[in-house]
């Protein structure tokens, strides 16, 4: 028979492997990385011994709890940690490990592939020492570094404030902080953001820290240009009251968190225009169900919902599939998190409110930013297929090559979505979906197939 097997040893993977565990079933657990733990609470390698309060801060507690679970689970499950999940057809998902390509079957799924930073370009983010959010914050966790001695962050979103905060408190020099959205809309999202008190607290710890510490921050302003000759040397940016200039050598920028649905869409999931995720997503009920009878979602990959949230969906995704082989499950116990769930959706309209997404950036970047670093794609490219009359998404990218290369669009596909929708008149749903198509990662050529 088949093995239940999961992909993604974050938050939701390793609460789903828990969770099946606990019933008897011994699941494949398939991870990336060399550790169990995810993004949020990526491991220090084994070498390393910085304590998890300088690695985590406030959420110290939740990663030692992750990572003791998974930990105490590795003999229980078949973990496979540095292992690649590049393809799914047939039943099946095809990995990579070590150099060697093989193939798991599978009877039931359950996709727990996370998220990625939300990048919108910007003139000079090519240069060395430009850093998605999210990789800045690896460098840092995983690596014991910093991106560089004088580090500006920007963009929008809670991750922005955390990595921040993080770098600050590691005693790296973080220059200054620049958010997108304005403060009033923040205010105007308070509301929607007491649903969720304590971590409400500490986004506001966060900020009051850096500016504690005479770290600037400053709302409603636009990263406008990296500038530099061999690597990053300044940059300028704009607010309500002009243009102004910031000498660094290291940027670190996103715009919010985009999930990663390749995997899913493989699968062969249904998709729908999600408006708060700014984003297709792969359809499920409210226990994780795919529209594929084998195929189970869960954590940010099916929407960005945050940490304890995709704990929560691992765990009901897990009772779903129990439930659908023939295991009785606890009702209440699958009850209280759907209750739980909604609640932090509430919480995540709130966000949305406070970290508005820069709606004016299609409009504004120039024809010669480049979108598709792969390629090597323009902004001005993409503008001119469409206006020979092409604005489905996949026609754009078989016209221009944008979306083509190695990332697959993982990186430019966002961005380039924003500006056929700009250019074309037509709201951004109209536009089509990026289909995925495999490696949905990079491959190294030579690949030795396992016997």
């Amino acid at each position: 028979m088949n093995a239940v097997v999961i992909v993604g040893a974050g938050p939701a993977g390793i609460r789903a492997a828990q969770t099946l565990v606990a019933h008897g079933v011994c699941p494949v657990l398939l991870d990336e990385a060399a550790r169990g733990g995810g993004q949020i609470y990526r491991r220090q390698p084994v070498n390393f011994k910085r304590s998890p309060v300088k690695l985590y801060g406030f959420e110290a507690r939740k990663a030692s709890a992750l990572h003791q679970t998974i930990d105490a689970l590795r003999q229980q499950l078949d973990y496979r940690p540095d292992t690649l999940v590049w393809n799914a057809e047939d039943g099946a998902l095809d990995t990579l490990h070590e150099g060697r390509a093989a193939r798991v079957e599978f009877s039931r799924v359950i996709v727990a592939t996370g998220a990625t930073d939300r990048i919108l370009p910007v003139p000079g983010w090519t240069l060395p020492g430009v850093y998605s959010l999210g990789a800045a914050q690896i460098a840092l966790k995983y690596q014991g570094c910093a991106i560089g001695e004088r580090v500006v962050f920007a963009g929008s979103g809670p991750l922005l404030y955390l990595v921040a905060y993080q770098y600050a408190k590691a005693g790296a020099k973080v220059v200054a902080v620049l958010d997108s959205s304005p403060f009033s809309a923040q205010a105007r999202a308070l509301p929607g953001l007491l649903a969720q008190p304590s971590t409400l607290a500490k986004g506001i710890y966060y900020r009051a820290w850096l500016t504690a510490h005479g770290i600037p921050v400053h709302q409603g302003a636009t990263l406008q240009h990296i500038e530099g000759e061999h690597r990053v040397q300044a940059l300028k940016w704009s607010d309500a009251k002009g243009e102004h200039s910031l000498d660094c050598d290291a940027v670190a920028f996103a715009h919010g968190l985009r999930s990663e649905t390749q995997l899913a869409d493989l699968l062969g999931c249904e998709f729908a225009w999600n408006p708060l995720n700014r984003a297709w997503l792969p359809q499920r009920d409210s226990a994780g169900r795919s529209s594929v009878a084998q195929v189970y979602l869960a954590g940010d990959g099916v929407g960005i919902m945050g940490a304890d949230a995709a704990e929560m969906a691992g765990e009901r995704a897990a009772l779903a599939l129990l439930e659908d082989i023939g295991y009785l499950i606890p009702p209440q116990r699958a009850a209280e998190l759907e209750h739980a769930l909604r609640r932090i959706g509430d919480f995540r309209q709130g966000l949305e409110r406070a970290f508005t997404f820069p709606e004016h950036w299609a409009a504004e970047v120039a024809d010669d930013v480049m979108i598709c670093r792969c390629e090597e794609v323009c902004a001005g490219d993409i503008r001119e297929v469409v206006r020979e009359g092409h604005w489905e998404i996949n026609r754009v990218k078989a016209h221009c090559r944008v979306g083509m290369g190695r990332c697959q669009g993982r990186m430019c596909g966002t961005a380039a979505a924003e500006i056929i929708a700009c250019e074309s008149r037509r709201a951004l749903p109209d536009i089509g979906r990026l289909r995925a198509q495999a490696p949905i990662k990079p491959l190294p050529f030579g690949l030795e197939l396992e016997s």
